[in-house]
């Protein structure tokens, strides 16, 4: 059975049931029951739809979660975290335990009650917060559904019909790239259609390096990440954003160093040049450079961004929505970053179905800037056969914030299957 079917199975019988409707005077109109029902609005939704089961399937060795939330109504909603979730099966199924019998409409109320359920858990951050980032997804999914509405709805409705997007041209340095292949992989990117491109700085196996476990770069190094970034900026011009991400790798001499050195370049952001804790420090890299910092992919939750914002210790935030605590915590931070008008540029290395719930986020609030996009989405054909979904996945660089009910993209598990995690249970 489709959802959508279900979907108006589930309406018909509910709305069957109830005055509330008002069906006796919609009826009226001669359009029956069912146009009626269709017509009706969405508030009156009845009470009777509860979770029965949450199943999930890995892929990436683990490092892509996916998790579909059932209903008692053949309803369903998908969902999926990142990063911090390899091993963490018997996590999503104690939330899912949790949230049994419940109504998946009281989205904020069941995010609460399994955060505040694993206080002693590991709650605050980590992999907890990236599995519940999944789960409160499916949530949100399985509601627009069940009201017939899409997610930035239920959201409070959407600034904008599209997001703009920058290009992670993933071109990794521990191939040493050169500075030519810095600047072919940027125009590249702009014959695509994108107005915006990534780098990594960061380089482990940098011959130049004093040693590998040391993050103090050398005069070598520097001249290294400007030469690749000046490549970048002569091929694309003055018109086209870049930006460089150095994975919280490096000292905070460095990161002073290469914000400053890279001034000139005019970026649209560099990102993490530290590790995301010592927000102290990033503050002092901030205040000493015209170069815009960039910071919060390791970021969780409202809470973990508050220090950040309160002292300035950053340009520009990068939540991961699907790690950071789902789509409202998501919109809570973009909210928070608001009121002291920091842009909202969340990081994104999901699949379709985490770039679109990030879409209806970015679609939903004020302060976005820019969000994040792959070149795998166009290079590794995985990431079209695990979801099914309409239309393009991307045009001129813009995601266009799909208008069907829940998100707008699905999971599918056929297409997933033969890429699943060996040794972990698939939907089961």
């Amino acid at each position: 059975m489709s959802n959508t079917h279900s979907r108006r199975s589930f309406l018909t019988k509910s709305a069957l049931g109830t005055s509330a409707l008002g069906l006796t005077a919609i009826s009226t109109y001669g359009q029956g029951y069912e146009e009626a029902i269709h017509k009706a609005p969405k508030h009156g939704m009845p009470s009777d739809l509860k979770i029965t089961e949450i199943k999930c399937g890995y892929i990436r060795n683990g490092h892509s979660l996916f998790v579909k939330i059932y209903t008692n109504q053949d309803i369903w909603g998908c969902g999926e975290g990142v990063d911090a979730v390899p091993g963490t099966y018997h996590l999503v199924k104690m939330m899912g335990q949790r949230i049994k019998g419940k109504s998946p409409l009281n989205v904020h109320r069941l995010f609460e009650d399994i955060r505040k359920s694993g206080f002693f858990e590991g709650a605050q951050s980590g992999m907890f917060v990236a599995v519940l980032s999944a789960v409160e997804t499916a949530l949100w999914d399985l509601a627009g559904k069940a009201l017939g509405v899409p997610v930035y709805q239920l959201l409070g409705g959407k600034f904008r019909d599209s997001v703009r997007v920058y290009m992670d041209t993933a071109l990794y340095q521990s191939r040493l790239p050169t500075p030519e292949d810095f600047a072919a992989s940027a125009k590249e990117a702009v014959d695509m259609g994108f107005t915006a491109v990534k780098f990594d700085l960061d380089q482990a196996n940098d011959p130049n390096k004093y040693d590998r476990y040391n993050w103090t770069a050398s005069p070598a190094e520097l001249q290294r990440m400007y030469d690749q970034m000046a490549a970048t900026r002569e091929a694309v011009g003055p018109n086209i954003d870049i930006c460089a991400d150095m994975h919280g790798r490096y000292d905070a001499v460095t990161g002073q160093q290469v914000a400053k050195m890279l001034e000139p370049i005019h970026m649209m952001w560099l990102e993490e040049p530290i590790a995301a804790e010592n927000v102290e420090a990033y503050k002092a890299i901030t205040d000493s450079t015209s170069t815009p910092i960039c910071a919060g992919e390791n970021v969780y939750l409202a809470y973990g961004f508050r220090r950040m914002l309160e002292i300035g210790a950053v340009d520009i935030i990068m939540p991961d929505l699907q790690k950071a605590g789902g789509l409202g915590e998501a919109q809570r931070i973009a909210n928070l970053a608001n009121l002291y008008y920091v842009p909202f540029a969340p990081h994104m290395v999901a699949s379709y179905l985490g770039a679109m719930a990030s879409a209806h986020v970015c679609a939903s609030v004020p302060n976005f800037m820019i969000l994040e996009w792959q070149i795998y989405f166009h290079k590794d054909p995985m990431y079209k056969e695990i979801v099914t979904f309409d239309g393009e996945m991307v045009e001129k660089g813009f995601i266009t914030v799909s208008n069907k009910p829940g998100i707008g993209v699905e999971i599918n598990e056929e297409g997933m299957k033969k890429y699943a995690t060996p040794g972990m249970p698939f939907f089961e």
